[in-house]
């Protein structure tokens, strides 16, 4: 069951606004055989030339969903980053299920759980704090390291659009960085 945190900036978050959210971020749910305990972080913020954006970050299990958009009208924006959100997990579980048929082998059948992905079980413990130390780092991230390959770390750095990331090399146990290269294509970087 998902938790809401709703914030506004320059906007009241309403009765309303809240239950529209609510019931709009909700439909990500039908994506989990059991809908894990998670919380979806929801920043709405309104500006002067009277455009709404809209921030969620659903942090998840192997993965943490995260979208943004911006419109004229608020609900709008709401119904533009669910859109995004429900594409993010789409394609996330469909490379998952033509992974797991390439390592059953060519002929074996297509899984018929649609939502094994949802049965990976791993904490996802990253939080980051803001913080200004000197004159280059403006923002300090504390990630613990996942045991994964390269390929679901390519996955999970493309679902939070980055251009790199830092897990724990399932196979070697040594730290590992994929990252997207200028051409498109990744790049792996393997510890000692």
């Amino acid at each position: 069951m998902l938790r809401y945190n709703v914030r506004g900036e320059n906007i009241e978050v309403t009765q309303a606004i809240r239950e529209y959210v609510e019931k709009k971020v909700g439909k990500i749910e039908k994506y989990f055989k059991d809908v894990p305990e998670a919380s979806a972080h929801v920043n709405l913020k309104t500006y002067s030339d009277k455009t709404a954006k809209v921030e969620v970050t659903v942090p998840l299990p192997y993965i943490v969903l995260r979208a943004e958009e911006t419109s004229p009208d608020l609900y709008g924006s709401v119904d533009l980053v669910v859109s995004k959100l429900e594409r993010q997990m789409r394609k996330y579980k469909t490379k998952i299920n033509r992974k797991n048929r390439r390592s059953q082998g060519v002929d074996a059948p297509q899984p018929t759980n649609p939502d094994l992905w949802a049965d990976l079980d791993i904490d996802d413990e990253e939080s980051s704090t803001e913080e200004e130390i000197g004159a280059a780092i403006v923002r300090t991230k504390r990630l613990s390291l996942k045991p994964m390959d390269a390929e679901e770390a390519i996955l999970q750095m493309d679902m939070l659009g980055h251009n790199f990331f830092i897990f724990e090399d399932a196979d070697t146990n040594g730290s590992s960085i994929v990252y997207k290269r200028k051409d498109g294509k990744y790049g792996l970087i393997e510890t000692d």
